[in-house]
């Protein structure tokens, strides 16, 4: 079965750290661009994080720098958000994607779900 599942989200106190997981089965991350996508209250879908297909390196907004990091397993199958220093404002839905083929702009995650060859069902991160 071809899918990306997340897991990691939590309820947690302003000030922690959480770490994402994003694992892919059925076809090997690496093979394709990879991101990760959030919808907070209110506003549209995020891109909070991505990478080329093979890269090393990752783009991450420059509002999240320094609290946020990406990165790749070696095995390829996975991608992962390290998130520090979480406040209440990152409250939201987290979504990890592979294989762009349109574009998000102004959308909801739902809809930006129809941008990507795969996206995950989402993971919680609540900040207190």
């Amino acid at each position: 079965h071809v899918q990306l599942v997340e897991s990691g989200g939590d309820s947690v106190q302003a000030g922690a750290s959480l770490r994402l997981s994003c694992s892919a089965s059925g076809f090997t991350f690496d093979d394709f661009d990879a991101a990760w996508y959030r919808q907070t209250q209110g506003n549209e879908c995020e891109r909070i994080a991505s990478s080329a297909q093979y890269s090393k390196t990752s783009w991450i907004p420059a509002s999240l720098k320094g609290r946020f990091t990406f990165s790749r397993d070696s095995a390829g199958n996975a991608t992962y958000l390290q998130m520090f220093n979480l406040k209440p404002e990152d409250t939201g839905e987290y979504y990890c994607a592979a294989g762009l083929t349109g574009t998000v702009v102004g959308m909801s995650c739902s809809l930006a779900a129809n941008e990507y060859e795969y996206w995950g069902q989402g993971t919680q991160v609540t900040v207190s």
